[in-house]
């Protein structure tokens, strides 16, 4: 699993296609009346969504492996003037919280884990730290993500600033992928630098996740699909469940 040592300078901009306004308001339409909640933001990243949850009037802190991710996300808060807590851990390690009353796992960020017992690890680590009727939220690649799209690369990117290849090939496990990316960032001597980057993904089917999560004891598991309000289909991408404890 990669610690997005470089790939934190260059995170943001990649990822202008995701609609993190959507993903709060899919959260504030379960939790209502968010002031003084506490939300845990899990695989936070570079704190796009950790700041405008604490925008939306939760109590939030921020979990996330990449000291360099984490980096970033502190000079986020500290721009926009939010004391927000941040820890570097794993999720499938994930301690030290309780009585939480909202946990993110957003952006496929659950795929990074590639042994099934890392899944369970972090489904069970998140239901020890909500409260009783906490909620869980997070995303996952589908299957067809996975076992089709993602296999069809190679992809480019190009801006002003910076340009990749993309690089994709079937993983050793069973609908997972590797990604090698090769990245070139401008520099402010205008001329460009190159780095690498290996990220490895997995992802399981809809009923393996509800299996898992039932098994932790969450109840009342709502999935949809594809920033929409409907259930997933064969060709979906992206599969956002809804559980509570």
């Amino acid at each position: 699993m990669s610690s997005y040592t470089e790939f934190a300078r260059v995170y943001d901009e990649l990822m202008t296609d995701i609609p993190y306004d959507l993903y709060v308001e899919k959260v504030l339409e379960a939790c209502k009346q968010p002031d003084g909640k506490s939300l845990l933001d899990i695989g936070c990243g570079t704190g796009v969504l950790s700041s405008k949850f604490a925008d939306a009037g939760f109590d939030v802190q921020a979990v996330d492996l990449s000291e360099e991710m984490l980096s970033m996300a502190q000079q986020r808060f500290a721009k926009n003037q939010q004391q927000i807590p941040l820890f570097c851990m794993s999720m499938s390690e994930l301690n030290g919280f309780a009585e939480i009353d909202v946990a993110v796992i957003a952006i496929d960020s659950l795929n990074y884990l590639s042994e099934k017992q890392e899944v369970t690890d972090t489904f069970s680590a998140v239901y020890s730290s909500l409260k009783k009727g906490g909620h869980l939220f997070f995303d996952v690649h589908s299957l067809f993500k996975m076992d089709e799209l993602f296999l069809d690369g190679p992809f480019t990117y190009e801006s002003e600033n910076q340009a990749y290849i993309w690089h994709t090939e079937a993983g050793e496990y069973p609908h997972s992928v590797h990604h090698d990316l090769t990245f070139f960032v401008k520099t402010e001597n205008g001329l460009y630098e190159r780095f690498e980057e290996h990220h490895v993904q997995r992802t399981y089917s809809v009923q393996q996740y509800v299996t898992w999560l039932k098994e932790q004891g969450f109840t009342s598991i709502h999935i949809v699909a594809d920033w929409s309000n409907q259930s997933p289909t064969e060709t979906s991408e992206r599969v956002f469940f809804h559980a509570i404890k």
